[in-house]
């Protein structure tokens, strides 16, 4: 697959970024729930950033609580919190917890599950989170610009009984398009570019900036969550001279295994946490690449061993495996069965394709709309009224097949709920899969199960966010 740039790609401009936050983990039990929840407060400002490293200018973003990412919510498995985001932008926003089945009312999406926060104004978040593993947090209003603008975060749900590893690391990746200044480019919502493979940046960060290098101990077992915050950018990392061993895929513990042809394929939204065993060799530097793009391949990050001998010879015999999650197994003989066909964009020669039937007027960003599901359009972030386009019986287990009939790739992302992913194009997927977001390619056909026990209008949408902004949005019934 080819694409096209319109901002300078440089070398420089392509690493990604910063030191990944070192979270230290302690082999114990986590202690009995909580009772009261503990209050986090975050606040959606603007600042600045040095996203590019020490020698380059800084950069007008929007954040949370001033910093690029947003600070890790660190949460507990079973137990209540409560997040209060306080708005000090100059337009309204939400905040969407993706992955997370929370209440409906929490979900973050103005309109549909809550009123968006006034700029001046705050709205409290309360949940209890079921699941432990890695999620992440961003805006579902005008979420082209303000998530394209710095608004992200991590979250991490400890599990309660944490896995033998010697470090926990968080790369949350992002992509920016960044002019030769420093600043981010204007042109959010280009018509051109929302009917292709949406705003794909010029400048990848690792955790707020770019990467030159990450530091390594030889010997050492890490656990690392990649988090793709990206608009659009889909990423196949690849480690080289390691073994990454793939546990966990959207927070979901899956059965261990190495990934195809040893490249982790992350589309925008996606989480993956991977076992890396670095049995490198002292002193050397192993580049992390993203070859995804025909063409256009770059390094993110080194890992850079330092000269101190192992600190084991061989790899701990610990078990990879993490401790599954309380998701309800779907009953797959007795379940309702519905499909779901994405259509549009730009295809060859500049024509739309399967656009017959779609509704028009894509909000906010001018012209109609270039994306449909079942031949209809929704546009922009969330708006009260939005119709069903299926309802599914709460309690009741769901098999949906998605049928990608356009010529660009869409990572999927359904509220509130994870999925089984069964098989793609007709082929079983192996090593027990749930996700959130589940990353199509041109013409896949992916099926999917799940069951239907989390009441409310949710919304299924592409995370390409050109792509949802732009008509790739439903709403699927829980009742």
């Amino acid at each position: 697959m080819s694409i096209e740039f319109s901002y300078p790609v440089s070398r420089r401009s392509l690493l990604g970024a910063g030191a990944g936050l070192l979270l230290t983990t302690a082999l114990r039990s986590l202690p009995a729930r909580a009772a009261v929840p503990v209050d986090h407060r975050i606040m959606a400002a603007p600042t600045r950033a040095r996203l590019a490293g020490e020698g380059h200018p800084e950069t007008d973003v929007w954040a949370y609580n001033n910093t690029v990412p947003g600070p890790i919510v660190r949460l507990r498995q079973g137990e209540p919190a409560r997040i209060i985001v306080e708005n000090h932008l100059d337009q309204d926003t939400t905040v969407h917890w993706h992955g997370i089945r929370l209440p409906n009312a929490m979900d973050g999406v103005p309109g549909l599950t809550q009123p968006p926060i006034k700029p001046g104004e705050s709205f409290t978040y309360e949940f209890t989170p079921p699941d432990a593993g890695t999620f992440w947090y961003h805006p579902h209003a005008n979420s082209l610009e303000q998530l394209g603008r710095g608004l992200a975060g991590a979250i991490i749900v400890e599990e309660r009984e944490t896995v033998p590893v010697d470090r926990d690391l968080l790369w949350l990746l992002a992509d920016w398009r960044l002019t030769s200044g420093g600043e981010i480019a204007s042109g959010f919502g280009n018509r051109m570019e929302a009917a292709m493979s949406g705003r794909v940046g010029n400048t990848v960060t690792l955790s707020g900036q770019v990467s030159e290098e990450e530091p390594i101990r030889a010997g050492e077992r890490i656990r690392l969550r990649l988090v793709n915050g990206s608009l659009a950018r889909v990423m196949a990392l690849r480690f080289e001279g390691h073994r990454p061993v793939i546990v966990a895929i959207d927070g979901q513990p899956c059965d261990p295994h190495e990934p195809e042809g040893g490249r982790i394929l992350l589309g925008p939204a996606m989480r993956i946490d991977v076992a890396l065993d670095m049995q490198g060799e002292p002193g050397r530097r192993y580049r992390v690449i993203d070859d995804f793009y025909d063409g256009l391949s770059y390094w993110v990050t080194q890992l850079a061993y330092g000269e101190k001998p192992p600190i084991r010879e061989h790899p701990p015999d610990a078990p990879l495996s993490l401790l599954r999650n309380p998701l309800a197994e779907p009953d797959l003989a007795n379940a309702d069965r519905h499909e779901l066909t994405l259509q549009g964009g730009m295809m060859g020669g500049g024509a739309m394709t399967g656009m017959g039937g779609m509704m028009g007027g894509m909000m906010g960003m001018g012209g109609g709309a270039a994306w449909a599901i079942n031949g209809m359009s929704m546009t922009g972030d969330g708006h009260a009224g939005m119709e069903p386009a299926l309802t599914f019986q709460r309690g009741h287990s769901v098999v949906l097949v998605l049928r990608n009939e356009t010529a660009w790739w869409h990572p999927m992302h359904f509220h509130g709920h994870s999925f089984r992913v069964l098989s793609r194009n007709g082929v079983r997927v192996p090593h027990r899969q749930w996700q959130d977001t589940v990353l199509m390619a041109p013409r896949d056909a992916v099926e999917v199960a799940f069951v239907a026990d989390n009441p409310g209008d949710w919304m299924l949408h592409c995370h390409v966010i050109d792509h949802q902004m732009a008509g790739m949005m439903t709403v699927l019934r829980v009742a």
